[in-house]
């Protein structure tokens, strides 16, 4: 598996991206990271979403 583009932290499960770059980018896509597995690729430009360790722990805490 390649490693990913760039990774981004986040504080929330619920993310979207464009690639960024404007016109360079890509069609919206809104994602979901699933708490268990704590981060998610982008299936357009490979960019890796990382949930915080704090925001894991508090969506596990809420059963999200």
């Amino acid at each position: 598996m390649a490693e990913p583009v760039e990774t981004i932290k986040v504080d929330t499960t619920h993310v979207n991206c464009d690639g960024g770059g404007g016109a360079l980018g890509h069609p919206r896509v809104y994602l979901q990271i699933k708490p268990e597995i704590g981060h998610l690729d982008c299936p357009y430009c490979g960019r890796r979403y990382e949930l915080d360790q704090r925001a894991k722990a508090g969506a596990s805490a809420h059963g999200h």
